[in-house]
């Protein structure tokens, strides 16, 4: 997800540099299983969205660069603690053409945010980003953002778009919601982890004790 959001960073540069902002579509985003994310992110958090304003870099008077500034109150860090302790604020583009996203503040709702970290050490989230507001979460993604997705880091998942579908290493689940579904948020997404096996073998996991190489497993959707 890094790579996405540096992607919408550099064209939004790039159409500055221009000036041709207005030719800006809107921001797109490939699609990402939450793990990929979850691996690919410099902070997960589960946060309270507390007040919000917007805000100009000091040193750019360019209003395309505003930002809002969302205030937080941290209530859980899932990654990151090795390189942020403590969070008040994330930022995002004023602008969804800019990949800026829009959360709520005004309810206090809960969210669950995969972030990374800008040059200057600000906290940053943009549409490409997973957020997502904690109450939609189901049981099984909560446990994989304990340790889970963590675990499962070195395996790869490959999108499946179009059939047939056949993976092409040990280390690697097929992630078949956007194939089967046609959205991001099927089975696999919403319960699902790809966890490396004791033989060094990737698989889908889904609360029940990893299957050796040679047995099928019954929770592979």
């Amino acid at each position: 997800m890094a790579a996405s959001a540096l992607g919408c960073a550099a064209l939004a540069l790039l159409l500055l540099a221009l000036g041709r902002l207005e030719l800006a579509e809107g921001c797109s985003c490939n699609p990402t299983h939450p793990q990929e994310q979850f691996c690919s992110s410099d902070v997960v958090i589960r946060a309270k969205i507390i007040g919000e304003k917007v805000v100009s870099p000091s040193n750019n008077s360019s209003p395309h660069m505003k930002m809002i500034q969302y205030e937080v109150k941290l209530m859980k860090m899932f990654k990151g603690f090795e390189k942020v302790r403590d969070i008040q604020y994330i930022y995002t583009p004023f602008y969804s053409s800019l990949c800026g996203i829009k959360l709520n503040s005004k309810n206090k709702v809960q969210y669950l945010i995969f972030a990374n970290i800008l040059s200057d050490g600000k906290i940053s989230v943009e549409l490409c980003n997973l957020v997502e507001p904690w109450k939609h979460l189901t049981m099984s993604q909560k446990k994989n953002l304990n340790y889970r997705y963590h675990m499962g880091c070195s395996c790869k998942i490959s999108t499946c778009h179009t059939l047939p579908c056949t993976t092409s290493l040990e280390k690697e689940c097929l992630w078949t919601d956007w194939l089967l579904d046609d959205n991001l948020t099927g089975d696999q997404a919403r319960n699902f982890a790809c966890m490396k096996r004791n033989d060094g073998s990737c698989s889908w996991y889904r609360g029940a004790p990893l299957l050796g190489k040679n047995f099928l497993d019954l929770n592979d959707p």
